[in-house]
């Protein structure tokens, strides 16, 4: 993780690395947004607009101008600032101090044509929008077609027109300023030793793995959940009679590799890790901040599959993390309590309407870190038994009590929770090490 601590009096410079038109707003909102939010666009825009008036970089200013700027807490800026990085719109740079400083690089965004036949970008805007939204940007995007066929081409070329004569030295600066975009980088990669020794060599062609292709292959994999033994099967079905992977056939097979496992599905890309500043400081050693260390340092995914004893979870139940995450909005640390609450309490089942109930009433309550979430938890359930007490006509149920959780009752005033549960998370977080 590269995030670092911020705070309002850290400044920043924003510098311009591209040449910006405004058809680029139009990219930005048709096709980013979608997917990175409204708040991560608006930061794009107010961080354009802090440039100076030759739009190439700006004074020095202080993250509280940013927060008094969009009426926001630093927090979400620094949320919708790395999902403009994830998308290839920002580069950031850090130099530590008194005051820290950052300096933020501006990017454009990618044309329609490279967005649109992007192996991540795209697949994921397909699922953000639905196929009819989706149809109607591509259509808008499309150059109209016009039968040329009955037509000559008498279009003068430049030699035609112009004659080349001597004339005084030119010296090329290598300062213009020129459009740029920066690609969505991911840190995780495929083996490709691995991949290329499973091919025989007779069948590939000595550049066809150039940087291009493993840039593709690498998206592919993300976008499509695929392993390098995966991705090689794929590879060697996509290679050509001249030893060169056909990319529009890789692209194909990919996905639709994707859609058999996944009954039809196409994949989405979610925010999917507990930002660093919603967690716990590191230095209680205490059983119960290590289990907070846990939930905060497992996406939901790796913790349900956990649950699932490394079973893959079942597509109904990874649909409604998905929903949490995405339509609710709960933070992945969050997420994780909720899935161990209702399991402990509802016989290793997770109920939909449960859950969502659980899910709305804790994000009317704001909560956002995973202490806040087990907190919460207990609370609840000490009303709950309240009520059972109280209510003598549910004697039976207040004697079959169901098996909670470790933090909850006397366990979560000592900050204790129990060795096997706390044992069951450190086996999760080594397999993932």
């Amino acid at each position: 993780m590269k995030s670092k601590t911020i705070l309002p009096a850290d400044t920043y410079t924003v510098i311009n690395k591209t040449v910006l038109n405004d058809s680029d707003r139009k990219l930005v909102t048709m096709l980013y947004q979608p997917i990175i939010g409204y708040t991560a666009v608006s930061l794009y825009y107010t961080l354009i607009d802090d440039l100076d008036r030759s739009e190439v970089m700006s004074h020095d200013l202080t993250h509280h101008h940013l927060m008094a700027t969009m009426q926001l807490k630093l927090d979400d800026i620094v949320i919708a600032r790395e999902k403009l990085e994830a998308c290839g719109l920002l580069k950031t740079y850090y130099k530590a101090g008194n005051i820290n400083q950052f300096v933020y690089l501006i990017y454009s965004p990618m044309s329609a044509h490279e967005f649109l036949t992007h192996p991540i970008l795209n697949v994921v805007l397909y699922n953000n929008l639905g196929k009819k939204e989706y149809e109607r940007i591509v259509n808008y995007f499309k150059i109209p077609h016009i039968n040329l066929k009955e037509y000559e081409d008498i279009t003068s070329s430049f030699d035609q027109v112009f004659t080349s004569m001597r004339g005084n030295v030119l010296e090329v600066s290598e300062e213009i300023r020129k459009r740029e975009h920066h690609q969505p980088i991911l840190e995780k990669a495929i083996d490709f030793n691995m991949l290329i020794s499973g091919i025989p060599s007779s069948m590939v062609n000595e550049r066809c793995f150039s940087k291009d292709i493993k840039d593709l292959i690498n998206a592919l994999s993300f976008t499509y959940q695929l392993d390098t033994l995966a991705m090689q099967g794929l590879v060697r079905d996509s290679l050509n009679e001249k030893g060169m992977i056909d990319k529009t056939l890789l692209r194909k097979s990919a996905r639709e590799y994707y859609q058999f496992e996944h009954n039809g599905d196409l994949p989405t890309v979610i925010y999917n890790k507990q930002p660093d500043y919603l967690k716990k400081p590191i230095g209680d050693h205490s059983k119960w901040a290590k289990m907070v260390y846990a939930f905060e340092n497992l996406t939901p995914y790796q913790f349900l599959k956990a649950k699932y004893k490394g079973a893959e979870p079942t597509d109904r139940d990874k649909r409604l993390i998905e929903n949490l995450l995405i339509d609710q909005k709960l933070n992945p640390g969050v997420v994780n309590v909720l899935i161990a609450y209702v399991l402990k309490i509802n016989h290793e089942q997770l109920k939909k309407s449960y859950v969502e109930t659980i899910a709305g009433q804790w994000k009317r309550l704001n909560i956002e870190t995973v202490e806040e979430a087990m907190k919460t938890a207990e609370r609840e359930h000490r009303k709950m038994k309240k009520v059972l007490i109280k209510d003598k006509a549910k004697t039976t149920t207040k004697k079959q009590e169901v098996k909670l959780p470790a933090w909850f009752d006397k366990e979560l005033e000592n900050n204790e929770t129990s060795e096997e549960e706390v044992e069951e998370l450190n086996k999760i977080l080594e397999e993932l090490v």
